[in-house]
Parts: structure tokens; C-alpha cells; sequence
């Protein structure tokens, strides 16, 4: 697989399984396999998952931003070699803060780091950032299963 950065949306889709409009990715700028990721994820007023409240402006959810900085780790750790074939599961988050909110237009800054990593399983730190400031942080859990299966 080829991993020449800036990787597109189309590399992404290489690595990950999700599709539009559950992948929540848009580039990776940089990539340190098993250590860490910066990623990109250009929110638009046209993405369907927009809060929209009568009070104010529509923002990205948090479950949302969260499963965006999940999903940035997890191309991390997919870019690897040995890992191309499996299959990763998120199975916990720990002290994640939402501290402010994302509107449509910001370019939210994704970076995750490897706290912990095993064979089968492991621990990401992330935090995401519009203009410098973050947005949201956190601790991740996730397992790698066996290789997926050709469907």
C-alpha cells in the first residue's frame, strides 16, 4: 500500500473500511506508524450529522468529533503492514472533555499519539483543534481482530 503523505480521501478509504458518510476523515498530513497522526476533517454546512438548534449555529456533535479522532488512530495503526487485513474495534474512552464547539467552515486538526500497544490490542491519546484551540481530548481503547474476511 502506498502511504506518500498528504494521503486523500481515496488512501484513507484504502485503509479503512468505513464509507461516506460514516468516514469522517478527509487527509492525513502526517504519520509516524505505531506512535503518531495528524489528521483532517473539513466540516461543512452541507454534512448531514450537523446539529441544528434553533438557538444558535449548527455544530458537530461530540460523539462525532470523537468517533473522528477514533478513526484517525485507527488509520495509524491499520497503515501498518501486518495490520492491513484486520479488523479494529473501539472499545472504550477515557477522560475524553469536549471543550468547545465546532461549527461548519472550521478545519478541525486531528492528532493522536500511542500510549500503549500490544498484538491485539492498545491505547491512543487524541485531541483535536480548530485554530490552535482544542476542541475535544481524550484516551482511546480499541482491539484488533483477526483479518477481515472478502465479502
Amino acid at each position: 500500500m502506498d502511504l506518500t503523505l498528504p494521503l486523500d480521501y481515496a488512501a484513507i478509504e484504502r485503509i479503512l473500511r468505513h464509507r461516506f458518510p460514516f468516514l469522517l476523515v478527509d487527509r492525513i498530513t502526517e504519520l509516524e506508524i505505531d506512535k503518531r497522526i495528524i489528521g483532517i476533517k473539513n466540516v461543512s454546512l452541507g454534512d448531514h450529522y450537523l446539529s441544528h438548534t434553533g438557538a444558535g449555529a449548527p455544530v458537530l456533535p461530540p460523539t462525532i468529533l470523537t468517533e473522528a479522532v477514533a478513526q484517525v488512530g485507527a488509520i495509524m495503526i491499520l497503515a501498518k503492514p501486518e495490520n492491513q487485513q484486520r479488523l479494529i474495534y473501539f472499545t472504550g474512552i477515557d477522560r475524553v472533555r469536549y471543550r468547545r464547539p465546532v461549527h461548519p467552515g472550521d478545519v478541525v486538526e486531528i492528532e493522536a499519539k500511542v500510549l500503549r500497544l500490544r498484538s491485539r490490542m492498545g491505547v491512543v491519546t487524541g485531541a483535536a483543534r480548530v485554530d490552535g484551540k482544542v476542541v475535544i481530548d481524550g484516551t482511546m481503547t480499541f482491539a484488533l481482530g483477526p483479518p477481515a474476511t472478502q465479502t
